[in-house]
């Protein structure tokens, strides 16, 4: 009668027969430890998706209230002015200062701020880039500013205001990303994660901005002939530049250095992305590389050669160009030769991409499959970079078809577009496959440093071992070689190609053929949107092909 029931019979034995088990699970320290990090890695993970929520949602409810503004400003320049859009700007930025300066003086100094930084972030070219159109930007904005004091009688205060705020914002922000494009910050997520999200909506509208007020500058400067024909002698408007030397230095100057203000701009973009992807990240120490490849001109000779004499018969071409763009209205034979170096270009372009990507498929180096938000970063933007150049080809392609492809103009631009369709396709594949193959360089490098011991072990063996790398080395120099030629080649192709339409070289308007067929303001706004994303594809091209020559 003193016997527990039956099921606390078998209750209890199993409960006796594995306390001492069950004990020493609990007491194990690893075992508790493993439960403790694996809970707190999973709330790690939720906070740091709420993060990204709560920041990305920040930046798009911002975004959005700038394109209110200057969509506004454009279909209703009576209620909502540039000067508002310059204030809303204006306060945005001087937030942004305000975070910056706060990351550069509290967050990044504080205790185990920056334990980790990205190698694959920020690099060189990209800042060298930042720095480049950041000085551009900063002596257009100069350039604005003086423009406006000639002309102080006619212009708003608020058009000096606005630049000046514009060379502080750009000068900070240039130095924050050259110093701090790997930080990978470890404290104060959220509010990291808000400052950037803010930083990059805000380069955005300026971008935004620049292009819709770089539209009706070009629309000012493509009618400015047929006014001085129509109105010759006569005084048509009340603010003019005065016929003083600085007057015209600052307009010159400022149309000349307008296109690296949007440049500036997307770059700012593409490296706070990264920064707030790397916001949070630990990186283990088996994903640093323990040695980076560095440029060298070693094993090229043809693509360097070809390569600089695209860009001297480029530069020769642009010239011509612009002598008689910027004298009178081009001539048919100056489009004649503008299109027919782009035709023989292109195809070039195009044969060496698919030869190199041919020979990314014959190696046998394997993919680089670690996670690499910078890589990913590069692909999203060539990919979303080189619509811009393919949407207005579809668009010429369409109107030339529509009208007359027999006529010889008619006809080149017709080639041209769709060169640069199948140029842009294959250039894309040829880099992203390449950034995604490991570098010989690690290889090379490790099988040097075994030689090395094997030599002071082994003695005269070395010379079989060797005799036996050379043999390997030579059976893959072909393909090594191959790679850097092409990869040179088309560094130097993509930099005359982002050279003439970054300094004025602007065919696709000035030809009149799109224009006369979709209407002047609907063909503005397409030039005016994928012009930009085409310089900016080139420029990134050019680093992408730096990487892939490195890895070469």
């Amino acid at each position: 009668s003193l016997q527990p029931p039956p099921t606390a019979a078998r209750a209890t034995p199993w409960s006796e027969s594995t306390s001492p088990y069950t004990e020493s699970i609990e007491a194990d320290p690893k075992f508790w430890l493993y439960r403790h990090c694996s809970s707190v890695q999973q709330s790690d993970r939720q906070a740091q998706k709420a993060g990204q929520l709560f920041s990305g949602l920040l930046a798009m409810n911002v975004v959005f209230l700038g394109s209110a503004f200057i969509s506004s400003m454009i279909f209703n320049h009576v209620a909502i002015t540039l000067a508002d859009v310059w204030i809303l700007l204006s306060i945005l930025k001087v937030l942004c200062l305000c975070w910056i300066i706060y990351y550069l003086l509290g967050t990044s100094r504080q205790p185990h701020a920056v334990l980790h930084r990205d190698s694959h972030a920020g690099p060189i070219w990209i800042r060298g880039s930042v720095l480049l159109f950041g000085s551009f930007s900063i002596l257009l904005n100069v350039f604005q500013i003086g423009y406006s004091a000639i002309l102080i009688q006619c212009k708003s205060r608020v058009e000096i205001v606005f630049p000046s705020i514009e060379i502080l914002f750009i000068g900070t922000q240039a130095f924050f990303l050259w110093h701090h494009s790997k930080d990978c910050i470890q404290v104060q997520h959220n509010f990291t994660r808000c400052g950037l999200m803010l930083t990059i909506a805000t380069n955005l509208l300026l971008w935004l901005l620049a292009v819709t007020n770089d539209t009706i500058h070009m629309e000012i400067e493509s009618q400015l002939r047929e006014v001085e024909q129509r109105f010759a002698g006569n005084e048509t408007a009340s603010c003019t530049c005065p016929n003083t030397t600085m007057c015209k230095i600052f307009q010159k100057g400022y149309i000349l250095l307008y296109p690296f203000n949007t440049e500036y701009c997307l770059v700012c973009c593409s490296v706070l992305y990264v920064m707030w992807k790397n916001v949070g990240r630990r990186i283990s120490h088996h994903h640093v590389p323990h040695i980076k490849p560095k440029f060298k001109l070693q094993g090229v000779v043809f693509g360097p050669l070809l390569g600089a004499a695209a860009v001297i018969i480029g530069i020769c071409v642009f010239m011509m160009y612009q002598i008689q763009a910027t004298g009178s209205a081009p001539s048919r034979q100056v489009f004649v030769m503008y299109y027919s170096y782009y035709i023989v270009l292109l195809p070039l372009m195009s044969v060496g991409a698919v030869i190199g990507t041919i020979i990314h498929a014959l190696e046998k180096r394997e993919l680089d499959t670690l996670k690499n938000p910078t890589r990913s970063l590069d692909v999203i933007l060539l990919m979303g970079a080189a619509l811009g150049q393919i949407g207005m080809c579809y668009f010429s392609i369409v109107a030339l078809v529509a009208t007359d492809p027999r006529d010889l103009l008619n006809s080149l631009i017709l080639s041209y577009s769709v060169l640069l369709i199948f140029q842009n396709i294959t250039q894309n594949v040829f880099i992203i496959d390449g950034l995604h193959r490991q570098p010989f360089v690690a290889a090379n490098h490790e099988a040097h440093s075994q030689r090395r011991v094997s030599m002071l072990e082994l003695g005269q063996e070395i010379r079989k071992a060797s005799l036996s790398y050379i043999h390997s080395y030579s059976h893959l120099s072909w393909k090594r070689k191959a790679l850097r030629e092409i990869s040179f080649f088309l560094v130097l192709c993509n930099i005359i190609l982002w050279v003439m339409p970054t300094f004025g070289a602007h065919p696709a308007f000035e030809n009149g053929l799109e224009k006369s067929f979709y209407g002047y303001s609907t063909w503005f706004v397409i030039v005016n949107f994928g012009l930009p994303l085409g310089v900016f594809y080139r420029m990134h091209s050019v680093g992408g092909l730096l990487e892939v020559y490195i890895t070469a």
